[in-house]
């Protein structure tokens, strides 16, 4: 989606000269790429992998090259592709123009840096995590990922500001379930789903409705939150809050461009305030918690998923302390699941029916 997106704009750029360039990615047969390569190209716009495997197939040559630009190089990190970063750098010309771009600067960038910069000119746009001041952010607590439906449901019929939608969850399979709830709210054209096992012409499709004012809402997971550049994004909701802090604030700045105003909505369980207070401490705010609404049904956390919590809450409090020896224990949990369960078979008449006949045939 990025890559696109860079192509776009390096077209618009180029207009009335004769470059010409030519866009490679992943997803699609590398048939086509290959042969606007062969045509001859001044500026190539890859994905690390698909460049390689045209490079392997000799395709590209390097020997020529001048200039090398790594874009979004935090999040190709993020995203494992330092090896095939590694690979890329040794078969370019080491005589050669680098540009670095990235959002963030962590200790592995600084370590990329050192390996593909040489001497090189920092330039810094704006303070490292700085959301845009156009974007007004809000919290809710909430107990759990019902819940989180509810108010969802709620927010979308009470705010009539919402003009264009997307919302952030942090895997495929919480991305399908908000997109199965909204589809039975809203008609078919008006939400899409964006993640990793759609198809790579499902997600330009889906991209392309959501830029183009077809479909209102677009429910993706992180693999679209900076390849995505609509600048009417009226609102940002985080249902799930996201485990790499940074992506918090790549995130909330879907909304908010080119001068306009936006709100970026969080929902957070007590597991996942762990990392509100890292974004908070990362873009220097303190983000204004809202009361839940009285008409949002607050639901009973099921079993499982209070255990998931538990969990998480004494993984986060021995990444602060590694003395930390938990409150959570597979024994312990082994106990209060099967107290649970004949909790649950005392309040339903026929769970225990069912219960009790097992239990006879046993005996026999």
């Amino acid at each position: 989606e990025l890559a696109m997106q860079i192509e776009e704009n390096i077209k618009a750029f180029a207009v009335n000269t004769d470059l010409r360039v030519v866009v490679v990615y992943g997803g699609l047969g590398p048939k086509t790429q290959i042969e606007q390569i062969n045509k001859g190209v001044d500026i190539i716009v890859a994905t690390p992998g698909r460049f390689m495997d045209i490079y392997l197939a000799g395709h590209i040559v390097t020997k020529t090259l001048q200039v090398l630009v790594l874009d979004e190089a935090d999040k190709m990190m993020d995203m494992g592709f330092t090896p095939q970063l590694n690979r890329i750098l040794e078969v370019v010309p080491r005589k050669r123009q680098n540009l670095l771009f990235s959002a963030t600067m962590s200790d592995k960038i600084h370590q990329l840096s050192a390996n593909f910069l040489e001497h090189p000119t920092v330039i810094e746009v704006t303070p490292q995590a700085t959301p845009a001041a156009t974007v007004t952010q809000k919290l809710y607590f909430v107990p759990n990922i019902k819940t989180k439906i509810n108010l969802l449901k709620t927010l979308l019929e009470e705010d009539g500001e919402i003009k264009k939608l997307m919302i952030f969850c942090k895997t495929r399979t919480s991305a399908e379930d908000v997109f199965k709830f909204l589809s039975r709210k809203y008609k078919e054209d008006e939400v899409r789903v964006l993640h990793a096992n759609k198809g790579q012409n499902t997600r330009i499709n889906s991209i392309n409705a959501f830029k183009n004012d077809e479909v209102k809402i677009l429910v993706a997971t992180d693999v679209a939150a900076r390849g995505i550049d609509v600048a009417d994004v009226s609102h940002v909701i985080n249902f799930d809050v996201p485990i790499v802090i940074e992506d918090y604030v790549h995130r909330i700045g879907r909304t908010g461009r080119a001068y306009n105003s936006g709100e970026a909505i969080t929902f957070c369980t007590e597991s996942e305030l762990y990392y509100i207070r890292k974004a908070e401490k990362l873009i220097k705010q303190t983000i204004q918690v809202m009361p839940v609404p009285a008409d949002v049904f607050i639901e009973e956390t099921p079993y499982e998923e209070r255990q998931a919590q538990a969990r998480e809450i004494d993984l986060q409090k021995r990444r602060e302390n590694p003395d930390f020896k938990g409150a959570f224990h597979e024994k312990k949990s082994l106990s209060q699941q099967r107290k649970f369960e004949k909790e649950k078979v005392k309040r339903n008449p026929r769970v225990a029916a069912k219960y009790s006949v097992k239990r006879s045939s046993k005996k026999r």
